[in-house]
């Protein structure tokens, strides 16, 4: 039988640019690979900057994986990082109604210069996890890696927004969930300050090399903890 595959989808945290590290910045999902024994399991990171829920949608690149997603695979999902900017701005029309709900708001698209009807945050990661349970694969729903903003001693978390709304829809959906911005926190405040800044060269929001394979490093650990999913079978 052919090998089940591991989609990767999400924004620059996830991969940045082309995955070969310009900028010094990469995403976390360029290392996954290293973790998994891919004579068991393909690994494709399908993840690309600048996306949102919304616009890895709407451009397309959600249907192209469904067409080859098959029982037996994994989609792991992180997105938020970008939701929060506006609907219908002409820079990148790329934001989704904040929350869960199943409010809509019709817009006129100025990038692909046609009305679009946005949905929420919530709507939008409900989608791919409906999707892929459809075609029998294992949907993974991620809060977004924390950026490297402090308060009074603790990385700044997103708890109230979109960690806290992508853990109700994974709950709410029955969806494999790992809290990639709380565990990541944590792991940054027990470094502090000054170990974490070394890994932003850049800006607070995008890690180099050393960053990212830390972010990948919790990642496995979190899927090695992952209760009604054997993806762990298939790490090296």
């Amino acid at each position: 039988t052919e090998k089940p595959t591991f989609y990767i989808i999400g924004d620059s945290t996830v991969r940045n640019g082309s995955g070969t590290g310009q900028n010094q910045q990469w995403g976390w999902g360029s290392f996954i690979a290293d973790h998994f024994d891919t004579a068991k399991l393909s690994i494709q990171n399908h993840a690309i900057g600048g996306r949102s829920s919304r616009t890895f949608l709407t451009e397309g690149r959600w249907d192209k994986i469904l067409q080859n997603l098959k029982k037996g695979d994994y989609v792991i999902v992180q997105f938020g990082h970008n939701d929060g900017g506006p609907l219908d701005d002409t820079a990148r029309a790329r934001g989704s109604i904040r929350g869960i709900g199943e409010e809509s708001k019709t817009i006129y698209n100025p990038i692909h210069k046609k009305e679009e009807v946005v949905y929420t945050y919530g709507w939008y990661l409900r989608k791919y996890i409906r999707d892929a349970k459809a075609k029998g694969a294992i949907p993974i729903v991620c809060s977004p890696i924390p950026r490297n903003q402090w308060r009074e001693g603790k990385v700044v978390r997103s708890a109230d927004s979109y960690s806290g709304w992508a853990a109700q829809v994974a709950r709410e959906e029955g969806a494999a969930f790992i809290d990639l911005n709380d565990i990541v926190s944590t792991q940054y405040e027990a470094m502090g300050t000054d170990a974490v800044k070394a890994f932003f060269p850049v800006d607070h929001t995008h890690t180099n090399r050393e960053g990212a394979q830390l972010n990948a490093q919790i990642v496995v650990a979190a899927v090695k903890a992952l209760n009604g999913t054997d993806l762990k079978q298939n790490l090296k």
